[in-house]
Parts: C-alpha cells; structure tokens; sequence
C-alpha cells in the first residue's frame, strides 16, 4: 500500500459539498469513482476539510491508501483524464503511511469574496456574493473581526447539526481588503465549526453597513447569543483556499495558483 496526496480544485455550485450523502452529488462521491477506475479497488479518501454545498475550493487536501504500482505523482493526470471539468487535480505526490491531510494540517485558510459594485458581474457571480445595497465599510469590519484571533468558544458561529463535542477553535489570523469593489475576507483557523464562516460574514456585513455596532457583533459571539445570529452569507462566496503543513509536500504551486488575486478594473 503506498498513500497519495492530491491538491484538489472544484466549483462547488455542482456539488452538495464534500462528503459523501445517500441522494445527492458531492466531490468526495465523483473522485472515488475516478479513483476506482484507475487501482481496480475501493479506496477512501479523506480530505483537510469538509465543504458545504455550494462552497468552493481551490487547493483542497485529499489523501488516499492504494495497492497499485501506479507512481504517487501519475495519479493527477490520469485523474483529470476521467475527471469532470468543475474538478482538477493540480498535483499528486506519494506520502509518508503517517501523514494524513486532515490531521496533520496546522490550519486552514478559507476566503469569502463580497462584490460589493452597484451592479452584478456575470463573469464572479457564481463565486462572490453582490451585497450592493451599501457601500461596506471594510475597515470597521476589520475592526469587529480582530476581536475573533486566538483561540475562543464560537457557538454562536455554528449552525445546529454539527456533531463536535464543543465548539473552541482557535482562529489565527483574520483579513479584510479591498479590491476596488470587492472585498477579501480571509480567515485561518485551526478548525471550523459547521456553517461557522458564513455565520460571520453575514454578521461582518450587518457591521459594515453599519446596522450592527462592533461591540453587539463582539457581544454575540462572546455571549454565544446563538439566537440573535441569524444572518448567513451564501455559500457561493466561499472558497477552502488551501491547509498548510509543517512541511510542503506539494512542490509545484504557488500561492497565486491556489486563488489568483482579483485585478478587476472599471468596477468604481
């Protein structure tokens, strides 16, 4: 048995997410069945991080065990060969028995993109968010989101159904910039609770347009006043950027390739 990882791109609006469910199509279910096609055998896959439906990656983890002499870094191209065009395999590269995508990850970087223009954009819409009833104000929503960074119980951040045994995470770091009218939320965090995301960035919204102050949106979370969260961003909006390891098995991408950075002109 030799294991491979996979760094992992898909447009999650054709998906019911990552993980595997009875009556829908997810990302785990089609590559699973690409990757019996090329071992002959069931495998089973196992992924830094499980996406919503409708949510985005563009460098996720994945790693799987296979008898089978194909070499560790063939899997990608014979991959994308069979694969759907809304999911790519930017590179496979054979690992140690011990490392394992999710666990042996430090953190995840997940980035929520808001269009923020008076007007839709056909060519983002199926990756951002147009909240265009006010101008946001990034720099207050920065503001607000700081108070998040270190390690916290977010329960009023996670959505019910969630089976964890608590909800304490530890957020690293937090990012808010502008684009001209688009504006990068980016979060990395050692974990995230169900829904937890898009739980905070429709609060962070309320804050930039200023309907809720910083303090309420700090006293929510704190508090975990659950019940008074109640807006969530659409998963649209959302993309799984990448995990980061204490050491880089993949050798052949950048930070560009995992989510290129929007130089969009004559939004304004």
């Amino acid at each position: 048995m030799k294991r491979v990882a996979l760094l992992v791109q898909y447009d999650g609006s054709h998906y019911s997410g990552w993980q595997k469910q009875k009556n829908a199509t997810t990302v785990q279910e089609i590559l699973d069945r690409a990757l019996v096609k090329i071992t002959n055998h069931k495998v089973k896959t196992f992924a830094a991080g499980r996406t919503d439906a409708g949510v985005h990656a563009s460098g996720q983890v994945v790693h799987f065990d296979a008898d089978c002499v194909i070499p560790g870094n063939n899997y990608s191209d014979l991959l994308n060969s069979i694969l759907p065009s809304t999911i790519r395999i930017l590179e496979s590269v054979e690992v140690k028995d011990s490392w394992h995508a999710c666990y042996s990850a430090m953190y995840r970087h997940y980035r929520y993109v808001i269009n923020n223009s008076k007007f839709p954009n056909l060519f983002i819409n199926n990756w951002s968010w147009h909240r265009y009833q006010k101008v946001l104000d990034e720099v207050l929503m920065l503001s607000a989101s700081k108070t998040m960074e270190g390690e916290h119980d977010f329960f009023a951040f996670q959505k019910s159904g969630s089976n964890r045994k608590n909800s304490i995470t530890k957020i690293k770091n937090i990012d808010i910039t502008r684009v001209e009218d688009l504006i990068l939320i980016d979060i990395k965090a050692t974990g995230f609770l169900y829904g937890m995301v898009r739980l905070i960035i429709g609060q962070l919204v309320l804050v930039g347009e200023k309907k809720l102050s910083p303090e309420i949106f700090t006293d929510r979370w704190v508090n975990k006043k659950k019940n008074d969260v109640k807006e969530s961003a659409p998963a649209k909006g959302l993309c799984f950027v990448n995990a980061v390891y204490e050491k880089n098995v993949f050798k052949n991408i950048n930070n560009n390739d995992f989510f290129p950075v929007f130089l969009i002109k004559g939004f304004s």
